[in-house]
This record gives structure tokens, sequence and C-alpha cells, in this order.
């Protein structure tokens, strides 16, 4: 009996100590958010930056800037590497996410060599700022990187992150010139998609009626839209974690959370406005029209966003955990461009995607686990996917271990690899039905058809109703603003918790892991946690079946002019160019005619495509190896990396189109010197076997090679590449 007496006072001490602890935490929180809204510019990037450009200063002003990162002191980069462009989403939240910490994209890309470069922006938009004006200035920003590294072996890398990565992919689309490799990071792209059952945000749209709420709550702020809405529908699907399990975490491990707990408080409090234009653009044009895939958006010129038209290798990293962003919202719109590779090939295309097993929506930009792997390889292998010949492949990483292949061409604690897919991947992930596609294309039509009610009877009225002051007011006072207010020496009923929290210091006595009240507190945890999960699912559903039932309704779907016989995905497939078939039938005939042409580089290439098309993969060790032979060489006219992949390019279009023909000319490509060819003969095998020996269909095709190269005696000869290049 006195034992659980000991252990019951024992606990009651560190739950009050806990409970003042915690108190001044949120406290922290509260001033450390007034602090951040006072700054002029607010971010919460982790690395020092130097402004390059202020988009308040362009022909058409926008409240983005770029910033060039300063590397760290014991951080080297490369005059010739690649830049990286980090573009962070302007999704209610300030800019910074991207460079959140050390172990982040930009941290990972300068490891490796790379210099770095952010898109940020401020929390209030310029007057009459518009969703072009931003692409506009992001242009100008792209052309000022390219022009401040001429010695750069690539066009930058542009990585958008969440709701960037669709600003990103248009701008790309109308601007395909100032782009190298990009890469997407939980970014939707096609709206409608997704699995009965799971992430039900894509019915938000249709269940509000559609963006006439968005237009309203813009004219409520007096043409702003309040960002702390958006993160308030972030937060609104998953109840759990905003309204127990993120401070309950907190409160339990008061004693080593805090900073962790202040620093994503810091980003997650920084709200920011957009314009009404800006917002009813991305919800009527995007979220709930899904207009972007198809073709459906035009510039001010009448020019066509047509995502085909992007001509750099495009990186998808998606989570099946996502929330926000689900595997189909991330890839689906791969199905509306394209029927099958061939398509994608035709247009020289090159799509590598990989998708995470659980990790959430922020996990992808802010953990430390996901930048080390993911984000590393990608920054260290970035111009291996810059080289891949067109088709869509998904990038896999495997844990280095002590009996890896060729471990000195391994560069970090992965290896990464980009396995060849099809279309049917994608498919097998999930998605719409043709009745599924038909209810949101009805839902889109009565979004249209109530905000131009609301545009004709409600919105004079509104607007006629709203002052400045008002709008201010009703900001400060949201929700979610209100939170840190409150709980902020602003507050004057605050006062006394930080001295009583610094006493709770001094006396701290942390209760034993084994205390039996302390177990029972998370067994409660865990009780709460599942019935805020209970009434979400619960919610979920009833979400689902009521857009199901509505929008599924054949009276509702006719009254809206959509026919009933629409096949799957029938109602956003990007339409066809006759054109585009007549150019590549011409350039069939133009690669055709070069068959024959070329020399020993041409030959080699060729023939390492040919083998490697056997294993339907690239190994980073292959193209490692590649580039040590590059930078190895004496060759005055050795080949820049653009050069190289327009080669990588033709030769493996030239297999395609008529492999024996081009394996035939092979010989005539050749030098007459054996021992040329013998050099060749041994660079080709050790790029082949760099990750590993080779077998089957691969050392078949191996075998053919040596009797192209070698009159059929199937000698190498004894040629120290790899030493040649690591001296």
């Amino acid at each position: 009996m006195l034992g659980w007496f000991a252990a019951a006072n024992d606990y009651a001490t560190d739950a009050a100590q806990r409970s003042l602890l915690f108190l001044d935490v949120i406290r922290q929180r509260g001033n450390a958010y007034r602090e951040h809204a006072a700054e002029t510019a607010p971010h919460v990037l982790e690395f020092k930056c130097e402004l390059v450009m202020d988009g308040r200063k362009l022909d058409r002003p926008v409240n983005y800037a770029l910033v060039h990162i300063v590397p760290p002191a014991d951080v080297q980069i490369s005059q010739t590497a690649r830049p990286f462009v980090i573009v962070d989403p302007r999704a209610g939240h300030g800019p910074g996410i991207g460079g959140f910490k050390a172990e982040s994209e930009i941290g990972m890309a300068m490891r490796a060599g790379h210099p770095c470069y952010f898109v940020g922006f401020l929390p209030e938009p310029m007057p009459g700022q518009t969703i072009a004006d931003v692409a506009r200035a992001e242009a100008e920003f792209l052309a000022e990187v390219i022009r401040r590294h001429p010695q750069a072996d690539g066009k930058p890398c542009v990585i958008g992150n969440c709701q960037a990565g669709w600003a990103v992919m248009m701008l790309a689309a109308i601007r395909p010139e100032l782009f190298g490799p990009i890469i997407i990071a939980g970014s939707p792209l096609s709206y409608w998609d997704g699995v009965r059952g799971k992430y039900p945000m894509r019915y938000s749209g249709g269940l509000l009626g559609g963006s006439w709420l968005t237009a309203l709550t813009s004219d409520l702020g007096g043409g702003k839209f309040d960002g702390a809405w958006l993160v308030q529908n972030f937060e609104s699907q998953n109840p759990a974690n905003t309204y127990w399990t993120k401070q309950y975490n907190l409160y339990s491990k008061i004693d080593t959370e805090a900073e962790r707990y202040l620093g994503f408080e810091r980003w997650w409090g920084g709200h920011v406005n957009l314009n009404a234009e800006e917002i009813q653009f991305i919800v009527d044009e995007l979220f709930v029209g899904n207009k972007l895939a198809a073709g459906g958006i035009k510039t001010a010129d009448g020019t066509v966003v047509d995502l085909r038209a992007i001509r750099s290798p495009i990186v998808v990293f998606c989570s099946k955990g996502d929330n926000v962003t689900p595997p189909q919202q991330a890839l689906g719109w791969i199905l509306d461009l394209y029927d099958n590779v061939d398509q994608i090939r035709s247009y020289g295309q090159t799509i590598v995607y990989t998708v995470h097993d659980d990790v959430g929506h922020l996990g992808i930009f802010v953990s430390a686990g996901i930048a080390r792997k993911q984000y590393s390889e990608f920054s260290d292998n970035i111009d291996l996917i810059d080289t891949l010949p067109p088709g869509i492949y998904e990038a896999t990483f495997t844990k280095r271990s002590a009996d890896e292949a060729s471990p000195d061409l391994v560069s970090g604690d992965w290896v990464m690899r980009c396995e060849a897919r099809t279309l049917d991947d994608i498919r097998a992930m999930g998605g719409n039905d043709g009745e599924d596609e038909r209810r949101f294309a009805a839902a889109a039509h009565i979004s249209e058809t109530n905000l131009a009610l609301y545009r004709t009877y409600m919105q004079p009225l509104v607007r006629a109703c709203i002052n400045p002051m008002m709008a201010e007011w009703m900001r400060q006072m949201h929700p979610l603003r209100l939170q840190y207010e409150l709980f902020s020496d602003a507050n004057p009923l605050m006062a006394p918790v930080k001295a009583a929290a610094e006493r709770a210091r001094q006396e701290r006595k942390p209760v034993k892991s084994d205390n039996p009240f302390l177990a029972l507190q998370e067994k409660m945890s865990q009780q709460i946690v599942a019935g805020f999960d209970m009434w979400r699912d619960a919610t979920e559903k009833m979400a689902e079946r009521t857009f199901l039932a509505v929008y599924g309704s054949p009276a509702l779907q006719a009254a809206c002019g959509i026919e009933s016989d629409n096949s799957q995905r029938s109602l956003r497939k990007a339409p066809r160019s006759p054109l585009h078939q007549q150019l590549v039938d011409k350039r069939i005939g133009e690669l055709r005619a070069q068959i024959t042409t070329g020399g020993l580089r041409e030959a080699m290439v060729r023939a390492a495509l040919y083998i490697g098309m056997a294993r339907q993969s690239a190994d980073e060790r292959g193209f490692e190896t590649i580039r040590r032979m590059r930078l190895a060489s004496t060759d005055h006219q050795k080949l820049t990396l653009a050069q190289f992949k327009q080669m990588v390019r033709e030769q493996f279009f030239m297999l395609l189109i008529d492999e024996e023909a081009s394996l035939s000319a092979i010989p005539s490509l050749l030098p007459a010197e054996a021992e040329a060819r013998q050099t060749a003969l041994a660079a080709i095998q050790e790029v082949a076997s760099a990750s590993g020996n080779l077998t089957g269909e691969a050392a078949e095709r191996m075998k053919r090679i040596v009797t192209l190269f070698d009159g059929g005696k199937p000698r190498l000869a004894k040629v120290e590449m790899r030493a040649q290049a690591n001296n």
C-alpha cells in the first residue's frame, strides 16, 4: 500500500512540474510567433543566405525573392556542378521548409557539392499579383542562376515542394529551356485521383459546393485569402495529432522535446496571405477543375500549358502515407497525358518516381531520415537521372552492404537504381473508374455554377460591407492565430508562468519509467488517440458516401451535361496532336539515316545501352564509372554532360527503331587499330559489370558486343580504367 502511495506522490510531483514546463514552452511558442511575424522577411532557413533578386522590383512586382545559400565552412562547392534551386510552397505557411535543418534538401545538395539557391516569399502579396506574375518572376530567377554559373555542367535542378510542384511544372512547360532535372516532392498534379476509403481531402471541394466559399473568404479578407485557413484544412485531416498527439508528445517528453517542438511551430505558425486572384485560380483551375494535366489551362497570350512540352527529367517523390497528396494524385497525370511508354519516349520525356511506404506529407520535407536517404541520393545522382534514356522508371534504394559490388563507386549509404516501368505499374496503385470521373466532373460544373451565382448576387453586398480594418480584425481573430497570441507574454495572465516554470526546472524530479501511473497515462493517451481516429474514420466515411451519392446522381450529371457513357479518364484526357506524330515520323527517318554515322564514342554508347537494356535498369555505379572515365580523359574534345546526354538519347532511339541494323553498323564505326578497339571494349565491360557480374541475357549481349568489336575473338585487353580514373 505504501508503495502505491509513494508512486502516486512521485507521479503527482512529476505531472505538476511537467504541466508548468509545458505551459512555459507554449508561452515561448507564442512569443516566437509574435517575433517571427514582426520580421520583414520571416523564414525558417537553417542556413545563411544572401539576396540575389527581389521580386518586388520587377516590372510585374511579386512578393517572391531569390536568395543564394551560403555554404557552411566545412562544405566544398564545385564550380562545375549544376546549381540546385529549391522552391518552397506558398500553401499557408511561410518559407524555409526546404532548408529547415542541416539534413534537408538544401543541406544534402550542398554536401554533394552543388551551389544552392532558394525561392521564398514575404507574408503579404503585392497588389494585383497573380499566379502568372509569380511564374514570370521565377523564370527570371532561373535565368539569373544560369547566368551566375556559366561553367556548370547542366541546367539547374529545381525542387518544387508541395504546392510549388505544380507551379514549377507549369513554368517548365512554358519555359523548358530554363530547367535541368525537376524534383516534385509531395506535389499534387492530378487532383481528382485517389482510392476509395482513404484520404478524402479530394472530396472537400464538392462537399462545400465548390469554389464560391474561396471567393467569399477572400472578400471577407478584403481581397486577400488568409493562409491560416489552408493550415487549418491540413490540420483537420488528422484531428488526433492536431488536438492531442502533438501536445501530448511535448508534455510527456518535456525535458527533451521543447527545442524540436518550438522549431517546428515557428514554421507551422508562420501564416502568409494570398491575393484573391491567386487562390481563386488555384482552386478553380487545379483543385476543383483539375485542368492542368488535361491541357485546360492557358496563359494570358493563349499558350496552352502542356506538360508534355517539358524537356527535363521529372522526379516524382510521393508516399502511401501522405494524406494530402497520395500517390494517385502525384502520379495520375502521367495516365492523363500518355497511353503507353512509347508515347512518353516520343516526347523525349524521362519520368522517375519513388513511392515511400509510410512517411506523412510533412515528413517528405522535414524528415532527417528522408533527407539522408532520398534527397542525398537524388543530389549525388542527379546527372544520372538527367542522362537516362526517355521512358518511365522507379527509383529504388538498397542499403549499402559490406559485400557490395564495386563499393568505391557508391558515394553514400544507399545504392540508387532506376528500374524501367510501364503505365500498368501506375495503374496498379489504384485510381478512379468512369463513374468516379463523372462525379468529379459534375462537382466541377456545380462549382462553376455556384461561383457565378455568388459573384452575381452576394459578392457586391459582401464587398460593400467589408473595410480594411474589419478584414484585418478577422485575420487576427482566426483561431490558429489566436492560440499563439493568448499563450504569449502579450497576455497578462501568462506573467507568472515563466517564474513558476523556472522553479520547476530547478526542483525537477522526473518520475521513474516503471511508475504504474505513468503507464496509466500512456494508456489513456492511446485511448484518446483511438477515439479521435474513430471519429475521423466515421466522418471520412460519411464524407465519401455523401459525395458519391450526391454527385453520382444520374439526374444531376445529366443537368450538368455529362454523358453517362464516358469511359475512364476520358473526361480529362489530354488531346492528341497530329502534328506531333508527323514530327516523330520525321525524326525516326532522320535517326535511321544516322545509324551508320559516327565513330568510336557512338559505338561504345550504343553497345553499353544494348547490354543495359537487358537489365531494364540503370545503376549509379555504372554511371559513376562513365563519369570517372570522362574526368580522366585527356582528350580535348571530350563530351560535356549535355553532349553525352544527347548522344545517349540518339543511340537509344536508334536501338528502339531498328536494333539489328544499329548493331550491325557498329563495326563500321570502329577504328582500324586493334588496341583502340580493345581499350573501348574493356571500358564497356567495366561499365556493364560495375553493379555486378553479367548474367543471363545481359551476358549473352556482352558476347555479341565482343564479337562485333573483336571480330569474333572473345578476348579483352587488360586496361586498368578505374585505377586511371582514381589517379
